[in-house]
């Protein structure tokens, strides 16, 4: 298993600053104004679980990323230590976790998560090697059992895990940049000593509520860099791809353990409007 606190629980893995995955990179899931993670295929990889029926409980997860040539993939580019980043999340947005499998030389990838019964998206951040950028796929799953969906928590800029205190500060705004800064104190005091866990300060996954379409960004600075300072505040640089609401999910690591601060934000204001097709009239004479 891996070690990742989310709301109290303490098996599973955290996930890193990826190359890729910065404030201002475009690319669909990571950074930019596009979602990722909305699609089983993309760029002709495939991913391909082996099962996507479970029942409740810690179940192992097993998968591969199949190809253009159709074989699974076995060589990645390292994404800040991790060949992939495995994320799993219930459609209601509960049940957040973020683990690290590991791969076998056939490529398959294979590692634990902590199920309930529902439905369920995973997805998987990837940069296979030879391909022009990182990428996230999903997939559905479904967990049998008795399933009480959990109403989306109400908007709020304050999170509480253990004797720790998240304070969000900065407008989430549709189709551009802005800044995100998150306050970590703990019983009231500041923290000022966050260890740097993969390369990072904090970690931030943002999933619009309705279709789940992910965003992966990643805090301005880096650990060492003689500027950041390992808290309190950690700032993010964020595009929501739409107006709407968004879960955000924080990680970050003090004294040793991983931990995750949830929230539930609406953006604020409307997203930029395309600008309209030129009309085959306008602007030109016609003879």
């Amino acid at each position: 298993m891996n070690e990742h606190t989310s709301h109290n629980q303490a098996n599973h893995g955290g996930h890193e600053n990826h190359e890729g995955h910065g404030g201002h990179g475009g690319h669909g899931g990571h950074g930019g104004a596009r979602p990722g993670g909305l699609s089983v295929s993309e760029n002709g990889y495939t991913l391909e679980l082996d099962s996507t029926l479970f029942t409740a409980g810690v179940r192992p997860v097993s998968f591969r990323v199949i190809g253009p040539d159709g074989h699974p993939v076995t060589e990645f580019l390292p994404e800040h230590e991790k060949e992939l980043h495995f994320i799993a999340v219930r459609r209601d947005t509960s049940g957040f976790q973020h683990v690290h499998p590991v791969r076998d030389e056939k490529g398959t990838w294979s590692t634990e998560l902590t199920l309930e019964a529902g439905d369920w998206r995973f997805f998987a951040d990837i940069h296979p090697a030879g391909h022009d950028g990182a990428m996230t796929l999903g997939i559905d799953a479904a967990v049998a059992g008795p399933y009480d969906p959990r109403p989306l928590p109400g908007a709020s800029r304050i999170a509480r895990i253990d004797a720790y205190t998240v304070t969000l500060d900065g407008a989430l705004l549709p189709g551009e940049a802005s800044e995100l800064t998150l306050t970590i104190s703990r019983n009231g005091r500041p923290v000022t000593d966050l260890q740097p866990y993969l390369a990072a300060y904090g970690h931030l996954v943002a999933l619009r509520v309705g279709d789940l379409g992910y965003l992966h960004v990643h805090p301005d600075g880096a650990p060492g860099d003689g500027v950041t300072a390992p808290g309190p505040g950690i700032a993010f640089m964020a595009v929501a791809p739409s107006a709407g609401t968004y879960r955000l999910y924080l990680d970050f690591q003090h004294e040793g353990v991983v931990r995750t601060a949830e929230f539930t934000v609406p953006t604020t204001g409307t997203a930029p409007r395309p600008a309209p097709a030129p009309s085959a009239h306008s602007g030109h004479a016609h003879h």
